[in-house]
């Protein structure tokens, strides 16, 4: 009986890992010692739909991982603002007028409150560049255009938690 409910651990810990879940280091907390923060919708201040969802979605992430995203009824609130997005031709192919690689460019304002004072606040910038299709194809483009926003919010989310957290 014992060797038999032992194999079973075994086996139930060797299985866990491909299940989905996984533990989190928590990260360093924010100011005031909030642990928990909500984080709604983020405000999108550029010409272009759709990007409040890809940058809410990182941001969110990036609280999860560190084990500090929490519901409306939390301690604390991150309210973002993506204020500008931009592209760019990066670098010319030599001797053509055609792209080498393009560059987006985003800039991303993040505030944290208690109790609807504001505690914190960071503006964070950055790029990312991406390649051109082989061909002339403006869809697989466009995909590497999406990969490199989603990047880049990745890449924004991670700065700014991590500025908010370390004052």
């Amino acid at each position: 009986m014992t060797r038999t409910f032992a194999a079973l651990v075994w086996l139930a810990c060797l299985v866990q890992p491909g299940c989905g879940y996984r533990f989190t280091a928590g990260g360093a907390g924010f100011p005031q010692g909030i642990q928990k923060v909500f984080a709604p919708v983020i405000v999108n201040r550029t010409t272009e739909p759709g990007l409040e969802g890809v940058f809410t979605e990182a941001l969110r992430e990036q609280l999860s991982r560190g084990g500090h995203l929490g519901g409306e009824a939390s301690e604390g609130r991150l309210e973002g603002e993506l204020l500008a997005m931009g592209g760019a031709v990066a670098q010319l192919a030599p001797g053509t007028s055609g792209a080498l690689t393009y560059r987006v460019s985003a800039t991303l304002r993040v505030r944290l409150f208690r109790a609807g004072t504001l505690l914190a606040q960071t503006d964070v910038a950055g790029t990312e560049d991406y390649l051109p299709a082989l061909r002339p194809d403006v869809l697989t483009t466009e995909a590497n255009r999406q990969a490199a926003i989603r990047r880049l919010a990745t890449a924004l989310a991670a700065d700014a938690v991590a500025r908010l957290q370390t004052g």
